[in-house]
């Protein structure tokens, strides 16, 4: 069979992911593979029609099409990104239909689940068969254990093409409403309190630029609105790690310095994007992707954060699950998203209006929203990642020392020494019995005595 792997690493083919592609070329030598690096030549992908109709026809003329790629905040990098729309952009669509498709990633298992569940919807807004996933913790290649799970995903892949397996769409086609936002007058404009807003939008036409306006009408002071395609942003992350030192990029085109001295110095923060495909457009994960030059420290830690979006949010769960994880990682309050998807101009306005409100209302307030398993999970995930790799993250290292980020369980003496004596006590008959009639009283018995104060 011939297998066109597309390589979503910037890094080409010295990237982690290719080693695991390497490694099932070595164990399924049989079959004809194509590679195309395509984060790496985007920006030719993008300009050059001859190069991007090779990719085209290599994967028209394959049996199976594997997407294969490093996470990159909870999604494919921007540069991946970027292909997925010109597939579309320059009609290409047919090319991938009927094709055999699996995704391949690499990661630290950080909302792996969100890039999956996205490619799976593009593999079938594409018409293509998808297969299934492996998603491999980045050292996992290193383990049996790992090589023969990928042994094994990949054997199923190509099985599935050989024997033509029916596949089951899970992602129904997302309906966009087409209409025109138009703003009433606002009755009464909000007071910032002193408060600086940062408003930054990838576009400034149409609903969204609409919205934009309407939220920046609601307020009786300074907003700073700023499109992200023409801050300085020239490349997307490429993933060098090298601001791991030091939380330096490694790229010097000005956006470092924008982000610390425009978008760190803000209270209030609003992020505005159009729905492209079904998730923002690769110009907001460009943005969002570059932001890694802090690492794992949470830049924006205390913000208030709101998005207005135009497009179907609704239809587009894995969508909204990433913008609420980045939110609640980066320890910042996402107040609301607002989006035009009601279809009426009163609902919108009433929306954004209290989206102003809020932002204010909380910023002076210093509320934070609490936190689920998003971030909790994630930061246990994080600190134990970045102590483990703390001669590569020096800079998170520092910074989670200083903040008290290393709350290792096995260091709470108090807690370990209770467990290793109430676990002995238990084995006792006449106290396991007492312990187990207890049980529920005893639990709630601080909580009583907070309400009896």
């Amino acid at each position: 069979m011939k297998v066109t792997v597309l390589n979503g690493s910037p890094k080409g083919d010295v990237s982690v992911t290719m080693q695991y592609v390497g490694y099932i070329r070595k164990r399924f030598p049989g079959h004809e593979y194509v590679v195309h690096d395509i984060s790496q030549r985007v920006k030719k992908l993008e300009g050059n029609l001859t190069a991007f109709k090779e990719v085209v026809d290599d994967v028209g003329s394959s049996d199976v099409v594997l997407w294969a790629f490093p996470l990159y905040h909870m999604l494919v990098p921007s540069q991946y990104k970027r292909f997925i729309e010109l597939v579309s952009e320059k009609d290409a669509v047919d090319a991938f239909k009927e094709k055999y498709a699996a995704v391949l990633t690499t990661s630290i298992h950080f909302f792996d689940h969100t890039a999956h569940a996205y490619m799976h919807a593009i593999c079938d807004d594409l018409g293509m068969r998808y297969v299934g996933f492996h998603s491999a913790e980045m050292s996992d290649l290193l383990k049996e254990k790992g090589r023969d799970q990928l042994v094994l995903f990949a054997e199923d892949f190509f099985d599935a093409a050989e024997r033509k397996r029916v596949t089951s769409r899970a992602n129904p086609p997302v309906n966009t409403r087409s209409w025109n936002y138009l703003p009433g007058a606002v009755a009464g404009a909000i007071d910032t309190k002193g408060k600086q807003i940062i408003v930054l939008t990838d576009g400034t036409g149409g609903n969204l630029g609409r919205m934009v306006e309407r939220f920046t009408e609601s307020l009786a002071g300074k907003v700073e609105v700023h499109d992200i395609n023409d801050i300085p942003l020239k490349n997307g992350c490429l993933g060098c790690c090298n601001c791991g030192l030091d939380n330096e990029c490694s790229q010097k085109d000005g956006f470092p310095e924008f982000f610390n001295e425009k978008v760190r110095t803000a209270d209030v923060v609003v992020y505005a994007g159009k729905v492209t495909d079904r998730h923002l457009s690769s110009q907001w994960k460009k943005f969002i992707d570059r932001t890694f030059f802090h690492n794992h420290v949470p830049a924006l830690k205390g913000k208030q954060l709101g998005w207005i979006i135009a497009g179907p949010l609704g239809q587009l769960p894995t969508l909204r699950a990433t913008l609420e994880g980045e939110a609640e990682l980066g320890r910042i309050n996402l107040v609301d998203i607002v989006t035009d998807e009601s279809g009426d101009n009163e609902t919108v306005d009433t929306m954004i209006q209290s989206l102003a409100e809020r932002l204010i209302r909380h910023s002076c307030s210093g509320y934070m929203r609490t936190r689920t398993f998003l971030g909790v999970g994630g930061d246990k995930l994080f600190r134990d990642f970045v102590y483990n790799s703390r001669f590569v993250f020096q800079a998170d290292h520092a910074y989670y020392k200083k903040h008290g980020f290393y709350d290792f369980p096995q260091h709470e003496y108090g807690t370990r020494l209770l467990n290793t004596v109430m676990t002995g006590l238990t084995w006792i008959p006449q106290f396991r019995k007492e312990f187990k009639k207890r049980t529920t009283s005893e639990m709630i018995k601080p909580f009583q005595r907070l309400l009896d104060e």
